[in-house]
């Protein structure tokens, strides 16, 4: 294959970042072990509408980075068949297997990024422990693993001032304007595209953050936090980061606390579970220094 012929067929490869979650799940097998399983997902973008799934067991005596090299190899190798093209980046959470983990997806050159930006991975989980585990022998029903949806029990960090902004609010979008959010011009920011069988009108809550003159600043420093979901803890607003960070966005009076803890809740149920941080340099000009998707996904039964 020629040069030119083989960048033409890189290009038409789908691409997406992908997430990862190698653990124990809850089935016992024959031998009495606990079973151990790699899953894999694609995260959801707008380049294209196709979600890259691919899943295998671990024996309980291989657990290890050379199994999970392997594994992760045979994992590309089908997804290049199935028309995908090498991750840049491979998202994951578990603080347990961090340097497994980190080891076996560097060896193919790819970035390991300990993160709770997990979405569909936590989808696909969800789906076999509700539909797919418990029809297997050996299934034990609670959880035998610590899931996405773990507490955090850091304690939350304020925010550094120099990333406070002029002015914050908390606001609500519609699900009709999250749905043309690609169209948007956006600096800094992660979006992708959200349920189509929601109702338009219904409201996604968010935090919006101004700052005059240091707007594309506070873009790139959230950009690195990877942000996970906004939440109220007691009086207080806080926004859940990367693998276990915490940060204290504002305190609140004890009524707004309320208020917005039962705004959040509803709206949450209300839209999937998804939420929204926004940066701009006034509130007027609708250009965007840093937009990002969240989901709050304890709140989805």
């Amino acid at each position: 294959m020629t040069l030119n012929k083989k960048n033409a067929s890189d290009q038409n490869l789908k691409k997406s970042d992908w997430e990862l979650d190698f653990y124990s799940r809850p089935i016992i097998e024959k031998n009495g072990k606990k079973r151990w399983e790699l899953i894999i997902s694609s995260s959801k973008n707008f380049k294209t509408e196709d979600i890259f799934l691919w899943n295998k067991i671990c024996p309980a005596n291989e657990v290890n980075s050379i199994w999970l090299t392997k594994s992760l190899s045979e994992a590309l190798n089908d997804a290049e068949k199935k028309g995908w093209a090498k991750p840049s980046k491979i998202r994951f959470w578990r603080a347990s297997m961090k340097s497994i983990i980190k080891k076996s997806i560097e060896n193919f050159g790819i970035e390991a990024l300990v993160s709770r930006r997990t979405y569909e991975l936590f989808d696909r989980i969800r789906f076999l422990e509700q539909e797919v585990y418990p029809l297997e022998k050996g299934y034990v029903r609670g959880v035998l693993a610590p899931t996405f949806t773990s507490k955090i029990n850091n304690d939350a960090k304020p925010l550094p001032e120099a990333v406070r902004g002029d002015a914050l609010t908390i606001s609500d979008i519609s699900i009709e304007e999250l749905k043309s959010a690609q169209n948007w011009p956006i600096e800094f920011g992660d979006i992708f595209p959200i349920q189509e069988s929601l109702n338009n009108e219904n409201l996604v809550p968010g935090l919006r953050l101004f700052s005059k003159d240091r707007s594309l600043a506070l873009a790139a420093w959230f950009s690195s936090l990877e942000p996970v979901k906004l939440q109220i803890e007691k009086n207080q607003l806080i926004l859940e980061a990367s693998e276990d960070n915490k940060w204290l966005v504002t305190d609140l009076s004890e009524k707004d606390a309320q208020a917005l803890s039962h705004k959040f809740y509803q709206n949450k149920n209300d839209s999937y579970g998804y939420q929204f941080i926004s940066i701009q340099s006034n509130p007027f000009i609708e250009v965007f220094a840093g937009f990002w998707i969240l989901r709050d996904i304890e709140l989805i039964s």
